[in-house]
């Protein structure tokens, strides 16, 4: 006869708190998965070689709000400025975060979470799209995000955060 054993996460889940409510969500698919690292590879590198802050990966909590606002961006750019809100988790506003964006978070992405990292002035908004080979870089102005550029899979990708960060996007997928 098998046992059963329960296992138990302390610090570590898949759930975020959005606007309040707690929402679980599966672990991303290998699509996801495979683009998340490339992109973050791209992103250290830059980091680390201008000696620029920290590049994080989910699952990692954002805490703009305790019990309000507790998300798990895919990635987090932290500049070196900003070092002090990483702590146990990141508490305060990251310099930039990057959704990665299936069928089935299209809305919470590229609706609800957009909103929440505007409202709370993230600096730079990154929604890469595996399945349509694309990428949207959003970049705050006034307090509200104007569309910084759209890029196809055989464009080259520029941040207005990272000046001489230049790669083609077709490295991502």
């Amino acid at each position: 006869m098998k046992s059963t054993e329960t296992i138990i996460w302390q610090d570590w889940d898949l759930s975020q708190i959005i606007n309040g409510e707690e929402i679980m969500s599966p672990s991303p698919k290998t699509p996801h998965q495979k683009a998340s690292r490339k992109l973050q590879r791209v992103l250290e590198d830059y980091a680390n070689d201008h000696d620029l802050g920290e590049v994080w990966n989910a699952p990692m909590d954002v805490i703009f709000e305790e019990d309000y606002n507790r998300l798990q961006p895919d990635l987090i750019f932290i500049s070196k400025e900003k070092k002090d809100i990483v702590q146990d988790w990141i508490r305060g506003v990251p310099d930039m975060v990057v959704e990665i964006v299936s069928q089935s978070t299209v809305k919470m992405d590229t609706v609800v979470k957009k909103e929440i990292y505007e409202r709370y002035g993230v600096q730079e908004y990154w929604l890469l799209k595996p399945e349509k080979r694309i990428l949207e870089i959003y970049t705050l102005a006034d307090g509200r995000y104007e569309l910084h550029a759209l890029l196809e899979e055989n464009d080259v990708v520029s941040s207005p955060l990272f000046h001489d960060l230049a790669f083609k996007l077709s490295i991502i997928f």
